[in-house]
């Protein structure tokens, strides 16, 4: 689904134009990605597993056809330095009341209110969008992110025992959480 573009000024006076990713910000987004990737350890994935500008170019366009699921990019001037990306749990009827959601920002964006609006973003859309809760999932130590979940009504449910595994060897678990809309 297309978001219409809007702006969002930070604390600083830098204005920064929200919008939906399009099957033409594949090269914009991957270069995120691995910005992203390699700033922290909080990702799924490191740098060197990231899709590739085809696999993303069609998934971009995937989400720009769909009804539902969305794709947004916070970009200060054409550089990416926020996504969200929403998609409903399964396309089986059991499951379409449901919603799943990422937030990832650039760590030279973190502190300035561009998490919140994006979360806001989320669950604006998919309360219009039907859905009736909204998920995710959050590394256990990532605890700027847990604050930000909890601050927007999401609520713990579960964990997920040693869910990841860093190149160090050592495990973290990954905190279940829901938002019920």
């Amino acid at each position: 689904m297309k978001i219409e573009p809007r702006m969002f000024t930070l604390p600083s006076g830098e204005v920064l134009t929200v919008r939906s990713l399009c099957a033409d910000d594949a090269e914009a987004l991957s270069a995120f990605r691995n910005a992203i990737y390699s700033e922290t350890h909080f990702m799924a994935r490191y740098p060197e597993e990231g899709a590739s500008l085809e696999a993303m170019r069609n998934g971009l366009a995937g989400c720009v056809e769909s009804p539902v699921n969305f794709e947004v990019g916070a970009f200060a001037g054409e550089k990416l330095v926020g996504s969200l990306v929403l998609h409903r749990c399964g396309r089986i009827s059991k499951y379409r009341h449901r919603a799943v959601m990422g937030i990832s920002v650039r760590k030279d964006h973190w502190g300035c209110g561009l998490g919140s609006y994006l979360m806001q973003l989320a669950i604006d859309q998919t309360r219009a969008n039907g859905f009736e809760q909204l998920e995710l999932g959050v590394f256990s130590d990532n605890s700027r992110a847990i604050h930000l979940y909890e601050k927007f009504g999401f609520e713990r449910y579960g964990i997920q025992p040693r869910a990841f595994k860093l190149k160090d060897g050592t495990y973290r678990d990954e905190i279940i959480m829901v938002k019920m809309l």
